[in-house]
């Protein structure tokens, strides 16, 4: 037999094997995300949906559940959990965005026997407590924190959290750990509270920065919670004549903001590898309930990564290569 013909032969009984395990093992992925026109968790399910395309080899699925608005998350986001479970879901990957409301859902999960990965939002500490296998994010906390200490060490110490979705436990966290990084930097930190009503309400962003910034003319700094609450935030700072003086960084990123950071009308955005997220989580999903398989480090960390002048230019390529 030629070495052709055995490396044929070969691959034709791994195709065989592959094709026989397809038809034995399958899993069917629920993923718990944001609503279908956030910009960010549109990356998120993509990277969902990219490692769903291995789960569907294997004769699996991934089905993506979001809510259709924030005004009621944590209600809303449990029920979504809920109905995955009703509807046979082998593995479910989920936020703890609001605790109170959603972790008696993912008790649930986990008491049913469903193998759990949280994401995104609650950290190890929800992991541990809803009894997951991994939690795969950025620590909210941390995030914050980075955006935070990253104004003030360029000298920018009187900052505002702009919070438009109070009560969901991740969006504290930020708030907490910018005003927390100020601080550690001798700086001074506060949270401009505005109903969830506003969350992705450009109008609505802007003009309560811009009246808060022209009630308080000390504030030197902003930090808003995801990228179209940065890009209102800028428009607020405009309106209130303040750019140049207001200094802003914010969570995640879009093309107005990267296109910001490089014109010098934004200072920072935190990146949590939104699309390594549903990727991630479903990966490890998939492999345990066909495999087994576990990943031994519970943490698996996508963020926080600073994305600014510096590097601007780099991940402007990554957007256009489709990876970031």
């Amino acid at each position: 037999m030629s070495k052709f013909t055995r490396l044929a032969a070969t691959a034709a009984t791994a195709i065989a094997v592959a094709c026989t395990a397809s038809a034995v093992m399958a899993a069917d992925i629920y993923v718990i995300g944001g609503k279908p026109d956030d910009p960010f968790w549109s990356r998120v399910k993509k990277g969902a949906e990219d490692a769903g395309i291995v789960a569907q080899a294997q004769g699996g699925s991934v089905t993506w559940l979001g809510p259709q608005n924030y005004d009621n998350l944590g209600p809303d986001a449990a029920e979504l959990i809920r109905q995955a479970i009703d509807q046979g879901a082998d593995a479910i990957v989920g936020p703890d965005w609001v605790p109170e409301a959603m972790d008696p859902a993912f008790k649930a999960v986990t008491d049913a026997g469903i193998p759990l990965v949280i994401y995104n939002a609650g950290g190890l500490e929800a992991a541990d407590k809803l009894g997951a296998m991994n939690y795969v994010g950025a620590v909210d906390y941390k995030s914050g924190y980075a955006g935070g200490e990253y104004l003030a060490k360029a000298g920018h110490k009187n900052g505002a959290c702009v919070n438009t979705l109070p009560g969901a436990a991740n969006i504290e966290a930020f708030c907490n750990g910018f005003n927390d990084g100020l601080k550690a930097e001798g700086g001074t930190g506060s949270t401009l509270q505005l109903p969830a009503t506003a969350f992705g309400d450009a109008t609505a962003v802007a003009q309560a920065v811009r009246a808060h910034l022209l009630k308080n003319p000390d504030i030197d700094a902003m930090f808003a919670i995801g990228d179209g609450d940065t890009n209102a935030t800028v428009s607020g700072i405009q309106q209130a004549g303040k750019t140049g003086s207001v200094h802003v960084c914010g969570m995640n990123f879009n093309d107005s903001i990267l296109a910001n950071i490089k014109a010098g009308s934004q200072d920072c955005a935190i990146d949590q590898q939104g699309y390594q997220q549903g990727f991630f989580a479903v990966s490890i999903l998939n492999n345990y309930v066909n495999y087994g398989v576990t990943i031994p480090t519970r943490e698996v960390l996508t963020g926080p990564g600073v994305i600014d002048a510096k590097n601007v230019d780099q991940v402007i390529e990554g957007v256009k290569a489709g990876a970031r």
